[in-house]
């Protein structure tokens, strides 16, 4: 008998009623999804910290203006996905959802907002990023456009558009790049640290921890993704193997920080954390095999997850300041 939970399915419409600018605001915040900004936040805390270690000082207003600019991307990315989710209907279908984690804010559905206020509040939300990316580019010269302009593309990409990278299976190396890659590297170039092989692979455990979060958050929402052709790869792989996948992105980001540590760019106890983490991953990755069968296990997979890459990032941005402080 699975078990039940008595989490709610929606958010509450009563909640996000009224006319003001501040309940208009509360509506644009939360069709946002901030419970996921950690996913941006974080890698730019790391890359900040590389960044500083390497130049030996901060550059605090280029800070503010980057992290800024990817958590604008970062939200409006997610509202899109709203949008192109409502396009193909699989939000609409989705009764298996586990809210707020699955299944989009569900603003559009529940009549919070309509589709067109959430597309223009994502178009509104990349011109917030690329007005950061403007006095970024005043600050540090033109290698600043060519990281913005493939975070919006990312961002885009994923859900809208004749290539819907989450609906070919791609949407976890996506996210690789556009939570790891991407905001890490250039958060620490920003600084003044070289993007070189040692910057970059420190920049890939970060985007796997993110892109392991897209992963499980896909598992739920199988039979409503597969009805509508977004072939996520739990929709193409089954849960067996998304267990396997998920277990092994984790193990391969804890082997890259021993290959950092072992290179000499991470203090010696660096692996120690990303390898303790690798407890609540296999756990999470027994629920992903159970699915949604049991969704009070499936849901604390989900929040592990979140855990990991909060737990793991932090330790790596200390990690990497280890060596300016001591």
């Amino acid at each position: 008998m699975p078990q039940q939970s008595a989490r709610p399915m929606n958010p509450v419409t009563e909640d996000f009623g009224g006319n003001s600018l501040s309940r208009a605001a509360k509506r644009a915040f939360h069709a946002t999804r901030p419970k996921f900004f950690p996913a941006s936040v974080l890698p730019v805390l790391a890359g900040t910290a590389w960044g500083v270690t390497v130049a030996g000082r901060i550059d605090v207003l280029v800070f503010l203006l980057a992290l800024f600019a990817t958590v604008c991307v970062h939200a409006a990315s997610n509202v899109l996905n709203d949008v192109g989710d409502e396009m193909i209907g699989t939000d609409r279908l989705n009764d298996q959802r586990i809210y707020p984690y699955t299944g989009g804010s569900r603003f559009i559905q529940m009549g919070i907002l309509t589709q067109s206020r959430m597309a223009w509040l994502g178009t509104a939300l990349l011109i917030f990023a690329s007005l950061a990316g403007i006095a970024l580019f005043v600050q540090r010269g033109p290698v600043v456009l060519l990281f913005g302009l493939a975070g919006i593309a990312l961002a885009v990409l994923y859900s809208l558009g004749p290539v819907k990278l989450s609906a070919l299976g791609l949407g976890e190396a996506s996210i690789v790049v556009a939570f790891g890659v991407l905001p890490v590297s250039g958060a620490a170039w920003l600084q003044g640290a070289p993007i070189d092989s040692a910057l970059l692979l420190f920049s890939l455990p970060v985007g796997i921890w993110v892109s392991a979060i897209l992963l499980i958050n896909e598992v739920p929402d199988i039979e409503a993704d597969g009805a509508c052709g977004k072939n996520t790869l739990p929709v193409r792989i089954g849960l067996a193997k998304t267990a396997n996948l998920y277990l092994s992105m984790h193990i391969a980001a804890a082997a890259i920080v021993v290959w950092l540590t072992i290179q000499g760019f991470l203090p010696l106890l660096a692996p120690v954390v990303p390898i303790l983490l690798l407890v609540l991953a296999w756990r999470a990755s027994a629920g992903i095999r159970v699915g949604i069968e049991n969704r009070e296990s499936m849901t604390q997979a989900i929040e592990s997850t979140l855990a990991i890459q909060t737990v793991g990032c932090l330790w790596l941005t200390g990690c990497a300041l280890f060596s300016l402080w001591w």
